[in-house]
């Protein structure tokens, strides 16, 4: 698999692994992480998250456009920060064409982000591809097949699927066909924290960098 120098990663709803993802990633192509909307800071963040699991040094991450304090919908969380999300505030990082940018959204592709725009709208804006994760199991063909027709309807490109969950080839073999997108991997269950070899995981699902 080569990816393209900056794609955004998005998701079928909350929770269905982006992060994760994105860690994998970020490992396998030693590349820049921007999450622009953070929401909820009393945890630990998405890019703390990340720094931790690959050991990468905080050059490697660019920092949020927004970070908004409760773990909410980005347009519930900012109301409660008292702040209006725009798009026009959103900028690509000036990075070397050589470097992979990694742009992880929040919740899924229809997760509002103002009164008018919702995270598709911030994949279009920026003008990037998109990597979908979906979880594997029960469900997720009709929320993958869904986010993906929104995402074919209003011409974003689409790389790929990404599943995460126990490998399930029936889900597989029904998304690719139905959906007409490649999914470029099934990424299984994984060790403990403590014995995870992100960049191992890489070249296993993804083949080498």
């Amino acid at each position: 698999m080569e990816f393209p120098s900056r794609f955004f990663v998005t998701g079928t709803d909350t929770a269905v692994g982006k992060t994760m993802i994105c860690a994998i990633l970020m490992a396998g192509l030693s590349a820049t992480y921007w999450k622009p909307v953070q929401s909820g800071l009393e945890e630990i963040t998405d890019a703390d998250w990340i720094r931790r699991a690959t050991g990468l040094p905080d050059v490697h991450f660019v920092p949020e456009t927004y970070r908004l304090r409760h773990p909410l919908s980005p347009h519930a969380a900012a109301a409660l920060d008292g702040v209006h999300i725009e798009l026009e505030r959103f900028n690509l990082p000036a990075l070397p064409p050589s470097t992979h940018l990694i742009v992880e959204g929040a919740g899924g592709i229809m997760v509002p982000l103002n009164a008018k725009h919702t995270m598709l709208d911030l994949i279009k804006y920026l003008r990037l591809p998109a990597l979908l994760v979906a979880r594997s199991t029960l469900g997720t063909i009709n929320h993958t097949l869904l986010s993906l027709e929104q995402l074919q309807r209003h011409q974003v490109e689409v790389l790929g699927v990404v599943m995460n969950g126990p490998h399930n080839t029936d889900n597989r073999n029904a998304i690719q066909h139905y959906g007409r997108v490649p999914v470029l991997a099934e990424i299984g269950p994984l060790p403990a924290p403590e014995k995870r070899d992100l960049r191992s995981v890489f070249g296993r699902c993804f083949g080498e960098a």
